[in-house]
């Protein structure tokens, strides 16, 4: 499964044993369906339902229009998010997690934990140096 997979140009090492290899392969696929500055963002921002293009555009304020084209084509492609295109005039596109991009959830909240336990981890050690 780990032989095809590339991140950034990068591939395991043929090198590796067998053992540290099943235990890393599955953190290797994670990372080359989700890496980037841009993805986890995303998937945060449609975890509570549908948004149009332009509502993931003001919800990400320092994202590009061609950034967030790009990262919503690949999340479409790595079936993570899905684009419903409506039938209408003038064009009315949303996006929306798919069941896989769903499974997420649970990682995005485990992350954004982390993330707040070690911020303040983070800014107390800053203010005792203060």
């Amino acid at each position: 499964m780990c032989d095809n997979i590339h991140i950034h140009g990068l591939k395991m090492p043929e090198s590796m044993d067998e053992e540290t290899r099943s235990q890393l392969c599955p953190v290797v696929y994670a990372v080359s369906k989700l890496g980037g500055k841009w993805k986890l963002i995303v998937v945060h921002n449609l975890i509570d339902g549908p948004l149009r293009f332009g509502e993931l555009r003001r919800a990400i304020p320092d994202i590009t229009q061609r950034m967030l084209t790009l990262t919503l084509r690949e999340l479409e492609e790595d079936g993570i998010v899905n684009r419903h295109v409506f039938e209408v005039v003038p064009p009315h596109v949303e996006y929306s997690l798919t069941e896989v991009g769903q499974g997420l959830e649970s990682v995005m909240s485990s992350l954004g934990d982390w993330g707040r336990a070690n911020f303040a981890q983070k800014r107390n050690a800053v203010a005792q140096t203060a």
